[in-house]
């Protein structure tokens, strides 16, 4: 099993930063590629960002140039650093962890950019 716990939401307005943490905890030897998805009202999750234990990084379109995703293994934590925040950023950001056997969720944190 493989606990995770988000942290550093908030309210923002249109132009201004924030950084997103999740802290793996349980069997993460296991862990292979963490990421970021989020969910709107109304709309279904969708990634924003991912890396592999490789370092390599995936992100969605409409984020890239803004959000950086980042990983320290040795305090088991991943980050994403999302910059020059819109309003259609506006959404419960969740942190997955995925191994062989399956995926892992944390609960998520709401990020509220005001225009």
């Amino acid at each position: 099993q493989v606990q995770l716990v988000e942290s550093g939401g908030g309210l923002v307005q249109a132009g201004e930063s924030l950084r997103l943490s999740c802290v793996a905890s349980g069997s993460i030897l296991g862990v292979n590629t963490m990421g970021w998805f989020r969910q709107a009202p109304g709309k279904q999750r969708e990634l924003a960002a991912l890396i592999a234990s490789s370092g390599r990084t995936t992100y969605r379109d409409s984020v890239k140039g803004r959000f950086t995703i980042s990983r320290d293994n040795a305090k088991n934590t991943v980050y994403l650093q999302m910059n020059n925040l819109k309003p259609e950023d506006t959404a419960v950001y969740y942190c997955n962890a995925d191994t062989r056997s399956r995926s892992y969720w944390g609960r998520g944190t709401q990020v509220t950019v005001s225009s």
